[in-house]
């Protein structure tokens, strides 16, 4: 097996990665002989609940402040005999005052979960917190609520990068986080292929994620981690905004290089065509935009059979780690001929005109592509297509070794180009606002193009970061940081050869 270990990191990424979990569960199949496409023990653990039977959880660890978990309890109906997680009367053997604050009444959506009702559907009225919506239970060790800080707090918000610093090297001073938290779910692997992070990026979650980094890099120096850097898009006082601006600069300066890949995401993304229906007040609705093309372009690090996902992101030289995340929906008519279909989750690597440079919507960057930008990498992954289709396709293409495909990409200037093809359809679930996208019945499932791309464009957008972080950083680590930014940038511009490119020839 080839398992994920998944990190979420604040608000935002938590309502992101409960539609990433709603989704994996809704892949589980029932009937006997039935075997769904995706490998649940990529992501799943198996287990034995406090009465005896077999439990089937998320290898997770969720952290959000207090107050950010809403009606989600650390035990469950799976859990909750559980004497492992009992604190009990410890040393004290005074008499204990127990103070308690109010409970948060749970929502009609769980309620019906919890009683095998039909579902009502959810609105961004009734969705109050991400686990309103959450249809899984957890290990009581994925809950990890940190109580320094409360969600929201107008007396002591938690926006500073320094401060997730700070409250992480205190944590990890007095629990040794790494220990607590993580080794036991990777230990459980029998073969860890990745740890990937849900992050906020521009507040201090990023300077939580950041040293987070720094301890699995020395733990698992050899292992893919996979970021998924969440910004705001909302409008802010300028003040506010420069401070984000900062945040954003110290996340890439200090997690780009650490990771295997790294996806800056807008939330909410600024362009959006006429037909989509989002409202952009509801990180709920936003969330659920971002998850169809998340879950859709790490789709084949899931599927049955294995496939090599990190190969294709490392590209021909595995320098460009920063991706920008686009995706388009399409019709029946689009998909039909948008890629060359193919039955499963199969690869294949076709001439560069077909990297693709026009989405329905960027998640990443603000800007459009120019015709001056210039892609060195893309993983493509369509999902929806037909596999009956593929009868009517002409012969595949002759394989060509590797290396020479190399060889001929950079002597032609080439991006690095690979493709990945399944007919599983993504799903509408009642966890999933309804009416999002323009497709005719959405209980069918939607098709949708997604896509992981390195460009120049980044190489743009940190020479905008270089600018900001030269002014407004305080002078003690401007110079490392304008520096650091720099040296990342460098690798984003056409024309530019590392020292292993010229050991290669």
């Amino acid at each position: 097996m080839h398992e994920i270990v998944t990190l979420q990191l604040g608000q935002r990424a938590n309502y992101l990665a409960t539609h990433f979990w709603n989704l994996q569960e809704s892949y589980f199949t029932y009937q006997e002989g039935e075997e769904s496409p995706v490998d649940h023990d990529v992501h799943f653990r198996p287990g034995v609940g406090a009465d005896g039977s077999e439990t089937y959880t998320p290898r997770t660890v969720i952290y959000d402040l207090k107050g950010g978990f809403g009606t989600l309890r650390q035990s469950n109906a799976l859990y909750e005999l559980s004497e492992d997680f009992n604190p009990g009367q410890g040393l004290w053997d005074g008499r204990e005052v127990i103070q308690q604050q109010p409970a948060i009444p749970q929502s009609d959506y769980q309620k019906s979960l919890d009683a095998g009702l039909p579902a009502p559907q959810l609105t961004s009225e009734t969705v109050r917190y991400w686990s309103d919506y959450n249809r899984l239970f957890y290990h009581p060790r994925s809950i990890v609520q940190l109580n320094d800080y409360e969600l929201n707090s107008r007396t002591m918000p938690f926006e500073d990068w320094e401060m997730g610093e700070e409250l992480f090297n205190n944590l990890d001073k007095e629990h040794d986080l790494l220990d607590r938290d993580v080794r036991t779910f990777a230990e459980e692997c029998d073969q860890l292929r990745a740890l990937q992070i849900f992050t906020n990026a521009d507040d201090a979650w990023g300077g939580f994620a950041a040293r987070y980094m720094d301890r699995l890099r020395d733990e698992y120096g050899k292992k893919n981690i996979w970021v998924w850097a969440i910004e705001s898009g909302s409008k802010v006082q300028r003040h506010q905004q420069i401070k984000r601006d900062m945040n954003k600069a110290r996340s890439i300066y200090a997690i780009s290089p650490q990771s295997s890949f790294y996806t800056p995401i807008i939330d909410p993304p600024h362009r959006l065509p006429n037909t989509f229906n989002v409202d952009f007040r509801s990180e709920w609705q936003t969330s659920a935009l971002i998850s169809s093309a998340m879950e859709t372009v790490t789709l084949p690090s899931r599927l049955r059979p294995y496939c090599d996902f990190e190969s294709s992101l490392a590209g021909d030289d595995g320098i460009h780690k920063i991706f920008e995340l686009q995706s388009t929906i399409l019709t029946d008519n689009e998909a039909q001929h948008s890629t060359k279909p193919t039955n499963g989750a199969e690869p294949s690597e076709d001439e560069s005109s077909q990297v693709k440079t026009e989405f329905d919507v960027d998640f990443s960057y603000d800007s459009r592509y120019s015709n001056k930008s210039h892609i060195f990498n893309q993983v493509q992954v369509s999902r929806g297509i037909d596999p009956e289709q593929k009868e009517n396709d002409g012969p595949p293409t002759e394989d060509i070794d590797l290396g020479m495909r190399r060889r001929l990409r950079l002597h032609n200037s080439q991006p690095m180009f690979q493709s990945f093809h399944t007919p599983l359809r993504f799903p509408i679930l009642d966890s999933f606002p309804r009416n999002m996208f323009p497709v005719s019945d959405a209980n069918a499932g939607i098709q949708v193009l997604s896509s992981l791309t390195a460009s120049s464009r980044t190489g743009e957008r940190i020479k905008a970061m270089e600018a900001v972080a030269s002014r407004i950083i305080s002078i003690d680590e401007r110079e490392s940081i304008v520096n650091g930014l720099g040296e990342i940038r460098e690798s984003y511009e056409t024309g530019w050869m590392s020292d292993s490119d010229f050991d290669d020839e």
